[in-house]
């Protein structure tokens, strides 16, 4: 289940990656970077602080091929994702609460403190889009007024709640991802936000 998951959360956030640059009017290759930061920035980002190099996707061509796999997708399907926004915000919200739980268990699997894992599933969750949206010249989703890494934080509370159940992984797993896309979904539905400072 667990690579099942790594899969999908990257295959979504390549073609979030894809989505957006085609919105931006870019090249091939300019689409194809921006699909591949998209899918593993977050994670090159957790391995370099944790200190595992080369990163996993260096190690492992797998990520490679399926990165290369949502591009072409989103290239040869791109006429079909009429309401453009609507994927984007699918792809993206899958990736979200994958890349929590891939992150989540990196640390656990070093030893780390439940606070620092939660850290590290935020951070592998959401600089993927940070990057990709600096790449496009937008403010990131993370910076707004979108309820997006308060999401991973709670994910990662639910997650650790979860496991002192012992529960089977599996199970844990796609719980959590559930979770975390089902409370993206209500908050973007519902209108849900965090309230922003007003600076007079």
């Amino acid at each position: 289940m667990f690579q099942l998951l790594d899969i999908i959360g990257t295959m979504a956030f390549a073609m979030s990656g894809a989505l957006t640059a085609m919105h931006k009017r870019l090249d091939p290759f300019g689409v194809f970077i921006i699909a591949f930061v998209t899918a593993v920035g977050g994670g090159t980002l957790r391995d370099v602080l944790i200190g595992r190099t080369p990163v996993v996707w260096m190690q492992d061509l797998k990520y490679v091929y399926v990165i290369i796999l949502g591009f072409a997708l989103a290239i040869l399907f791109r006429k079909k994702f009429d309401k453009l926004r609507t994927s984007l915000f699918l792809f993206d919200t899958i990736g979200l609460g994958v890349f929590t739980l891939i992150g989540l268990e990196k640390g656990i699997s070093i030893g780390l403190h439940p606070v620092i894992c939660i850290a590290l599933g935020t951070m592998t969750a959401c600089f993927g889009g940070v990057i990709r949206d600096i790449l496009c010249t937008e403010i990131p989703t993370i910076f707004r007024r979108e309820i997006y890494a308060t999401i991973c934080i709670f994910g990662g509370i639910v997650f650790f709640a979860l496991r002192s159940l012992d529960l089977d992984k599996d199970i844990l797993y796609l719980s959590t991802s559930i979770v975390i896309i089902s409370v993206r979904l209500m908050a973007v539905k519902f209108k849900w936000h965090l309230p922003a400072f007003d600076y007079k």
